[in-house]
Order: structure tokens, then sequence, then C-alpha cells
């Protein structure tokens, strides 16, 4: 007797996930801005474990902020776009290596300081309150199953 597929990986129609960018407009350090955030809403963002990034030579930590909404019940996370730390593990010996000790989640967004991503579906980031002159609004940006930060959204979920 033959046992059948439950399912085939080449039908399973991944979804978009929708993320916020979060752009500074004054550079403060992230203890502060989360102490700002956790001043004017219900929420209290604290540190978690760091979303690690593993290159070919380097292993890059970005940091990782988490709440929870009270009433909604939904998880709120801010992720460093910029790494913070990079450890070397080996010595790059081409010239033209794309990788250097600084990386950055979003390369074509290097101006945007946090990426906010949502438990929900459909993530209503209009809940977070942000503290005024220091933030520009959130910019929606959708991340599609074939890009790098989608995968390792999923990973870290």
């Amino acid at each position: 007797m033959e046992i059948q597929k439950l399912y085939d990986l080449d039908d399973i129609e991944f979804e978009d996930i929708a993320i916020g960018l979060v752009r500074l407009a004054k550079n403060i350090p992230a203890h502060e801005f989360f102490y700002k955030i956790n001043q004017t809403n219900n929420l209290n963002f604290s540190r978690k474990k760091d979303l690690v990034f593993h290159g070919d030579y380097y292993d890059y930590f970005f940091p990782r902020f988490e709440a929870y909404h009270k009433y909604s019940k939904t998880c709120f996370t801010f992720i460093s776009n910029k790494s913070s730390e990079s450890k070397q593990k080996k010595v790059q010996t081409e010239l033209f290596t794309e990788e250097e000790n600084i990386k950055f989640l979003l390369n074509n967004q290097v101006d945007v300081e946090y990426i906010l991503h949502s438990s929900e579906q459909f993530p209503d980031f209009s809940v977070i309150l942000l503290p005024e002159n220091l933030v520009f609004p959130i910019q929606d940006y959708t991340l599609s199953s074939d890009e790098e930060l989608y995968q390792i959204i999923q990973y870290y979920e």
C-alpha cells in the first residue's frame, strides 16, 4: 500500500508579510527611544534575544524589542535594521566579497532604524503611539516570500 502525500511544497502558497518601516527624526539610543514609547503607551517593550543572521564570514546580531498589546493580545516586535554587533567567523581571503562587518536587513532601506512586525496577519500599527518629533510616520512595506528577511521573520515567529 502506498503512502499518500499530505501536501506538496510546490502547491503551498506563501502569503506576504506586512511590516512597518520606522525612521527616526533624531539620532537617539535604543533605550531612550523605547523608554519614550513605553511612557506613551500601555505597552511594555523589552529587549529580547537578538535576531542572528549567519553570513559566510560574520555572524550579525540585530537587537529585538517585543511587547504584547493588553486588549488585542497582539505581539509587536521592533527589529533593528542595522546590526549592532558582528563576530568574524573566518578571515576574508577574496578581494571583492559582498560581506562587511555591518549588515542591514533591508539593504535598499538603510535610512530605516527599525522594522516593526506584528503577530496579526493584517497588522494595525496605529495602536502604537510613537513619540512626537522623534519618529516619522510608519511606512507600510510588504515582504514577499522570496525575500531573505521574510524567511528570517518566519523563523523567529
